[in-house]
């Protein structure tokens, strides 16, 4: 694709947009092509402060988390229609409605297509009606689709072992990357009193209740410990946890909540270790933007998250949904000397710098679907 293209990317919201794809939006328009994104449009349209030649259109029948099976056939109309309009060479879908409907639309009018997997998610975390759902859509219109990409390893090989897709077809990069620029070491706090932070949003299935109920039994031995919370509620996720939960938690003081925030980094400095203790992931963000700033971290040994830290070198893993297993973790790190913790951070650093720069990204997934050469 020597020539200007006009391409359009296609996802479930505008959050994912604006927090996860800017390196590819910035690596094509350096590149020269015309962009336009298709996403239902959120407070995160702002996005397009940064990017003016992009071109956004709303996408008004996508409901994320929706079963009503006539909600998405207009869906699929929908993105016929808009694709019909837009007439575009390439289009990148992301998140599982646009990889599957949005793969059909495009299949329908002999447009040229790629999922981009971002990861599993509660559809297929959970053995119910929706992942074997999920599963049936994806091998249904795996003819649809020219590349199929994922965001690590294990969820690739899943696809591959389930036969959702074909090998001549798939392939995989390391998450979507960091913002080496954006997120720089930030000297770890003076204090003696460590403090976990956890960051994300408030779904069973992110391993909040396990990073809690850790925290209330480590507290009980170590006192001068703090444990943070940022994120919010995802009410239309099925995983999301309750309210009166939280405030349970908060008047028990077993965690400091700080709510959602539009600038972590402040966060991340201020803590010792950032946590996330989840079930599975594409590849956790928050844990590359921890070791982006020089913080250990701890996550569990699930796909996604144990592509980014190596136990003992800038963190550690533990077994998923294991509460004294994390309880153990705590008390590793509060025992490791500053130093210690120091060299672990500058690991975590080196490593992001290595493997997962965003721009590094960028380039390696437009090669794997032929936009730029290798």
């Amino acid at each position: 694709m020597g020539s200007s293209k006009k391409i359009l990317l296609v996802a479930n919201s505008t959050w994912n947009i604006a927090n996860f794809r800017r390196n590819i939006l910035r690596r094509l328009l350096e590149l020269g092509h015309q962009v336009t994104v298709l996403a239902p449009i959120d407070a995160h349209i702002s996005y397009l402060d940064e990017f003016p030649s992009v071109k956004h259109i709303h996408l008004r029948t996508l409901d994320r988390d929706g079963t009503n099976p006539l909600r998405d056939l207009f869906l699929i109309l929908e993105l016929i229609r808009k694709y019909r309009i837009l007439s575009p060479d390439l289009i990148l879908h992301y998140t599982h409605k646009p990889n599957i409907y949005g793969a059909v639309a495009a299949r329908v009018l002999g447009i040229s297509n790629v999922s981009v997997v971002t990861g599993l998610g509660y559809a297929f975390i959970q053995e119910n009606w929706m992942s074997k759902l999920a599963r049936s859509l994806y091998y249904l219109t795996r003819g649809c689709r020219d590349h199929i990409l994922f965001e690590n390893e294990d969820d690739y090989q899943y696809f591959l072992d389930q036969g959702l897709c074909g090998k001549d077809q798939a392939d995989f990069v390391k998450g979507c990357g960091v913002d080496l620029r954006h997120f720089v070491p930030s000297p770890m706090p003076a204090d003696d009193a460590v403090r976990f932070t956890f960051i994300g949003r408030l779904l069973h299935d992110k391993g909040i209740i396990e990073f809690v109920e850790a925290a209330r039994i480590f507290k009980a031995e170590f006192p001068n410990t703090h444990f943070s919370v940022l994120g919010d509620f995802d009410p239309e996720n099925p995983s999301s946890i309750d309210k009166d939960l939280l405030l349970g938690w908060i008047e028990e003081k077993v965690i400091e909540y700080h709510g959602f925030v539009k600038d972590v980094r402040p966060y991340i400095a201020a803590s010792h270790c950032v946590v996330l203790p989840s079930y599975r992931e594409g590849l956790p963000r928050i844990i590359l933007e921890a070791m982006a700033m020089a913080r250990p971290v701890i996550t569990t040994d699930v796909p996604g998250c144990r592509t980014t830290t190596i136990s003992g070198v800038n963190g550690t893993l533990v077994p998923a949904r294991d509460i004294p297993a994390l309880v153990t973790a705590f008390r590793d790190f509060v025992q490791m000397t500053p130093g210690q913790r120091f060299q672990q951070g500058l690991q975590g650093r080196s490593m992001t710098e290595s493997y997962f720069d965003d721009r590094i990204i960028a380039n390696e997934l437009l090669q794997k679907i032929g936009i730029i050469g290798s």
